[in-house]
């Protein structure tokens, strides 16, 4: 048994999709939050920024203390996952491997991956993919405009379905059996996503698949909570934004919602 929070970053409101899987299928468990919005967006970043960020927010969550820290960010992940396990001293999680994990149990022969211009452009999903299945093909896109959809709150919105369509354009002619949604913000346009591409179409969401290993790991060593929750989110920007963010995605279900300074 081990009741301190499970801490989790993001670069800004799309790790809430990872805090509301822990929320579903680990109830009991608390939770630290931190978006970086005052560094938002990570995708158009340089790796080493990145990593940088990263490991400020990744020290921050150790000192306070967390029993384990999830990167909620895949960008960050394909960044700084191999640093912020080096220098810290609790388990750290990424979004990569248990979503390309996940495609690959599709028996897909074709899997696509979207993302950020960072996460694609560093090839992390392509490189787990092919660890477990050379024989794959892998088709990727980058779709950094979804990034900014999701922050603004124009999910529900014609215009959110209108850049998903061009985003996703590139699948007309290039069949997939799978799509890896390789970012946190794209779950919360799963609708729009899957009104393009189609129903035949499995949808990957890594934040859903980094939950089930969180939870394994929590099982496995006897660290699940047995206290009642609490939901302490955190933004380096415009606290604002992360309240609404909250609001709506988590339905107003935290504790505290507060900027934050990191020296």
């Amino acid at each position: 048994m081990n009741n301190l929070p499970i801490g989790v970053m993001d670069s800004g409101l799309g790790g809430l999709s990872v805090v509301r899987m822990i929320q579903n299928k680990l109830p009991n468990e608390s939770i630290v939050f931190v978006g970086d919005e005052g560094h938002f967006p990570y995708g158009t970043k340089p790796q080493a920024e990145v990593r940088k960020f990263v490991i400020k927010i990744s020290k921050y969550l150790e000192q306070r203390p967390v029993k384990l820290m999830v990167i909620a960010c895949n960008t960050a992940t394909a960044a700084a996952l191999p640093a912020v396990k080096e220098q810290l001293k609790i388990p750290v999680i990424g979004v990569i491997h248990p979503g390309a994990e996940a495609a690959v149990k599709t028996h897909a022969n074709v899997i696509g991956v979207i993302g950020t211009d960072s996460t694609i452009k560093d090839g992390a999903y392509e490189r787990e993919i092919h660890k477990i299945d050379p024989t794959i093909k892998v088709i990727s896109k980058a779709t950094q405009p979804l990034v900014a959809i999701v922050e603004h709150g124009l999910t529900e919105t014609p215009e959110a379905q209108q850049t998903v369509n061009e985003q996703l354009s590139i699948f007309d002619k290039n069949p997939i059996d799978t799509l890896i949604l390789g970012c946190t913000h794209f779950p919360f346009l799963e609708k729009q996503i899957q009104n393009k591409i189609g129903k035949k179409v499995t949808l990957i969401d890594p934040a859903k698949e980094t939950v089930l290993q969180i939870q394994s790991l929590l099982e496995q060593n006897n660290m699940l909570s047995n206290e009642a929750p609490t939901y302490d989110l955190y933004s380096t920007g415009n606290k604002n934004d992360l309240i609404a963010g909250a609001n709506k995605w988590l339905h107003d279900k935290y504790t505290s919602c507060t900027s934050l300074k990191l020296n």
